[in-house]
């Protein structure tokens, strides 16, 4: 889900930048000692997950896993992302430095939203937790589809179509990442319930 260098406007890059450099700031000051493995962790996930993708367009499909970075991340999402999109960008490529911000913004905001919307029903366990945790990774990327299409749309109406096609191809990746998210946080539950504690703070 990057968008390529080159594509979008001044304005779109630079609101994207700020609500970056917000959502990071925040999310630094919220990081502790103790979460510092596991933001490692998981930012290293995200890198390795999205290295292979399917250019379609401007952008490029591949895992995202920003549902599970939420899930367990909550505002720590932002500056693991950051992290990693800034690593793929300086070593691979992938995207670039001026659409930094809003890659970054793109995925962490629908992480910090789905943590936030969902938090209540993981709390409950079961199948309602069940449930929430698949909710968890589809809408994630869903969201983060219609944030890559508003970003396009934003920039000209020329780039309408492409935004068409950038909504409906994460279709299939909403899924997987939903079956992802939902098989880990069982897996946690079972094994190591201290990786969610940030659902029950």
């Amino acid at each position: 889900m990057h968008i390529s260098e080159g594509v979008l406007s001044p304005a779109v890059l630079g609101g994207g930048a700020a609500l970056t450099f917000v959502g990071t700031a925040i999310g630094l000051k919220k990081l502790d000692y103790e979460a510092i493995p596991r933001v490692a962790i998981l930012s290293a996930a995200f890198f390795v997950a999205s290295l292979i993708h399917v250019p379609v367009g401007p952008v490029g499909l591949h895992l995202v896993l920003n549902g599970l970075m939420g899930l367990l991340l909550g505002w720590l999402a932002f500056p693991a992302i950051l992290i990693a999109l800034f690593l793929q960008a300086l070593l691979f490529q992938f995207g670039g430095l001026t659409v930094l911000g809003v890659n970054t913004f793109t995925m962490a905001a629908p992480a910090l939203i789905c943590f936030y919307a969902f938090r209540g029903f993981l709390r409950r366990g079961g199948k309602i937790a069940a449930m929430a945790a698949f909710a968890c990774g589809f809408t994630a990327i869903l969201l983060s589809g219609v944030l890559v299409a508003m970003a396009l749309l934003f920039t000209g109406q020329a780039f309408l179509e492409v935004a068409e096609l950038v909504a409906l191809a994460h279709l299939p990746v909403m899924i997987i990442e939903g079956i992802i998210t939902l098989f880990v946080f069982l897996f946690f539950q079972k094994v190591r319930p201290e990786m969610l504690e940030g659902i029950y703070a």
